[in-house]
């Protein structure tokens, strides 16, 4: 009910239908997300390049926006790897100016604008031209970045203008110079990888970053591994996201747009992507739509709280479903947790060591590539479309400079293959033949030897300008096949002016020929396009028979038609070819009884 009254912000129906027994779940939920996301997010910080306090003010306010206006009830919003990982390839030029943060916000807010133009226009349905094959490839790619980007803190081995080097640059740097090594800091971050593991091994609940991090602590205090070259996050200000204007500038603008569009596609995959997931199972209706309104508003919001771009983080929200979550306040509630922690327990994150957020970060870059799926993608066909279009996005993306021009090359590819693959007009020949009942059955062949008295042409799918050339060519090569031509219309879902402008070139090339075409099973819809474009005065009206309500009726009308067109009627009984007397059979047949049989059935 509330869906209707509140749709575009459901925070409020929410709180209308909302129930006590509720909130005890939600809480539960929220402190569950929070103490994964605060590792987290400042770890996604330390991969998009900026100081992880601004992990954590993004996962405050994005996750709470987000959470207030999203279409699901369990997606929690915030900052994700591989946006992390967009973010720092379309600022990576800039790092080291002094108006890098400014850039950095104006170019959340861009993203976030271009979400909520994207939801506003109803462009939920195009996010699906981005295949399920570039995401996991993307991902992948993003994953061995991310994880090759994290060496040189892991090491503690410093790299100076590592702002202005590629990823691929500072490995081969790290390489170079492994005599650097700190192994006070290598040790700190394989004990962080290590309790992960074990935490997992143990109980997928347990929250193995947040551990992972406060026991190193514990070693730092103790034997003052800081004076031994370890490195320390730092000061992190007790307070919650200050509220600061964005600086617009036109021409920042014009530079930063690319990686914008590449973040807002790739923000709203996520998105989507990880709501439908939990829907399957939660049963909740998702609309693509407001869920791209909610990430627009969750972005262009947390821009002014000195935020960069986030999405749906797939673990987070799936541990926030599986640790009860009942509705959209779970997600508010754990925003909440974090500020609070921020103004509380802010000093203490000063002792944090880089090198175990480079082993969180190393972990999670691990587990982003999706071995199963890639497998699945794989067996699947080595040079299908879609085992293509995922290996050259994942190479894209760890080998080219910006990480937007990777994403494109692979929604390109996908594409083009998938015209590719859907440039074929799929079409059968049937030949009407006596069953052992009596009736008429369909037998499909694959060539036609000798010229024939009837030929069905079953045409199925979408029929369309990519594909006209290749229904021209097949129909061509049917031309001198057959007297009679029916072409069954009932499986084609969608014809366009130049498909029918291959139709009329074979209607006119058969009647020239001596022969005439038959239209059977024609949809209503089609009925004007037929007209407009002048196929109904070329084939014949006489010659079209609709799709109708009366099961098989299209059917009986056409071979009626063609019985008269062959002049069955007036041949003497040892005159009449084979199709005349089968056709004969059919309609006396047809005159007692329907036709139940595959054949006509079809028509």
């Amino acid at each position: 009910m509330y869906l209707t009254r509140f749709k575009y912000i459901p925070l409020i129906g929410t709180i209308g239908n909302y129930k006590k027994e509720y909130f005890s779940k939600d809480l539960i939920a929220a402190l569950t997300v929070a103490v994964v996301v605060i590792p987290q997010s400042m770890a996604y910080a330390l991969i998009a390049g900026v100081n992880p306090v601004y992990g954590l003010y993004t996962a405050i306010v994005s996750t709470m926006i987000a959470s207030a206006f999203g279409s699901s009830n369990h997606i929690i919003a915030g900052p994700t790897n591989a946006i992390a990982l967009l973010v720092a390839s379309s600022l990576g030029s800039y790092m080291g100016q002094d108006n890098v943060y400014q850039m950095l916000f104006l170019m959340t807010f861009m993203v976030g604008v271009l979400q909520i133009l994207f939801g506003v226009i109803k462009l939920g349905k195009v996010i699906n031209f981005v295949s399920h094959s570039v995401v996991i490839g993307f991902t992948a790619g993003a994953g061995v970045l991310i994880g090759l980007g994290q060496l040189s803190t892991l090491l503690s081995i410093s790299i100076k203008d590592s702002s202005h080097m590629s990823t691929m640059q500072k490995f081969y740097y790290v390489m170079t110079h492994l005599n650097e090594t700190n192994y006070y800091a290598l040790g700190l971050g394989v004990m962080t990888m290590a309790i992960i593991i074990t935490c997992k091994k143990i109980n997928n609940k347990l929250p193995g970053a947040l551990i992972g991090i406060i026991i190193p602590i514990i070693f730092i205090v103790m034997f003052s591994l800081d004076q031994k070259g370890v490195k320390l996050t730092g000061f992190i200000p007790s307070s919650l996201p200050p509220f600061k204007m964005i600086q617009f500038d036109v021409s920042v603008m014009q530079n930063l747009f690319g990686g914008a569009i590449a973040i807002a596609i790739i923000g709203l995959v996520e998105a989507i992507a990880i709501a439908k997931s939990i829907a399957t199972t939660s049963r909740q209706k998702i609309d693509a739509n407001q869920e791209f309104i909610a990430q627009g508003l969750a972005n262009a919001g947390a821009s002014f709280f000195q935020c960069f771009a986030g999405s749906g983080s797939f673990t987070r929200s799936a541990i926030n479903y599986q640790s009860g979550a009942v509705t959209r306040i779970a997600g508010i509630l754990s925003g909440v947790i974090v500020a609070l922690v921020l103004l509380f327990f802010a000093p203490y994150a000063k002792y944090i060591p880089n090198p175990c957020l480079a082993g969180v970060i190393l972990v999670i870059a691990y587990n982003m590539v999706d071995k199963k799926e890639i497998m699945h993608i794989v067996k699947a066909g080595k040079f299908k479309s879609d085992s293509l279009a995922m290996w050259a996005t994942c190479i894209a993306t760890i080998v080219m400079p910006h990480l937007d021009v990777a994403i494109y090359t692979g929604i390109a590819l996908s594409i083009a293959l998938y015209l590719k693959d859907t440039n074929k007009a799929p079409m059968k020949l049937l030949l009407p033949s006596q069953g052992n009942n009596g009736q008429i059955i369909e037998k499909e062949v694959r060539s036609i030897k000798q010229k024939l008295d009837i030929l069905i042409v079953q045409l199925e799918g979408n029929l369309f300008f990519g594909s006209a050339e290749d229904l021209q060519n097949k129909l061509d090569d049917l031309v001198d096949k057959s007297k009679v031509f029916i072409l069954r219309m009932k499986y084609v879902a969608t014809i366009d002016l130049t498909a029918l402008g291959a139709l009329k070139v074979f209607i006119r090339t058969v009647k020239e020929s001596g022969g005439i075409v038959i239209f059977s099973g024609v949809k209503s819809e089609f009925n004007t396009l037929l007209s407009n474009s002048h196929v109904t005065s070329d084939i014949g009206e006489e010659n079209i028979f609709m799709s109708e309500n009366e099961i098989f009726a299209s059917s009986t009308n056409a071979l009626e038609r063609a019985r008269n067109v062959l002049g069955c009627e007036v041949m003497g009984n040892d005159e009449k070819s084979a199709a005349c007397i089968l056709l004969e059979s059919e309609t006396t047949s047809n005159l007692g009884t329907s036709v139940k049989s595959k054949s006509t059935a079809s028509f």
